[in-house]
């Protein structure tokens, strides 16, 4: 392997998923200010909205995460559209 070809901030990332909270430990650059604990070693930590442990193709559920309220939002208006027909 060539040395120096990675970024200075190269590291072991926990990627934890919201919905599942499921971990995985990968090499990222990615900006956290976040840590958690694993297995007895500090690592940074980066949430995602969704990963492969959640994902409906890899899991087969079709399960809907809003995290940001637009079902919410489209549903009241597709409401009030109908409501003045």
């Amino acid at each position: 392997m060539k040395n120096d070809i990675h970024p200075q901030n190269y590291r072991p990332v926990v990627f934890q998923d919201a919905s599942s909270n499921a971990q995985f430990i990968i090499g990222s650059t990615v900006a956290t200010d976040q840590t958690v604990e694993l297995d007895g070693v500090t690592y940074p930590l980066y949430i995602v909205e969704i990963s492969s442990d959640s994902h409906p193709f890899y899991t087969g559920n079709q399960t809907t995460l809003d995290r940001a309220g637009r079902v919410d939002r489209f549903k009241k208006r597709s409401a009030a559209r109908a409501s003045k027909k």
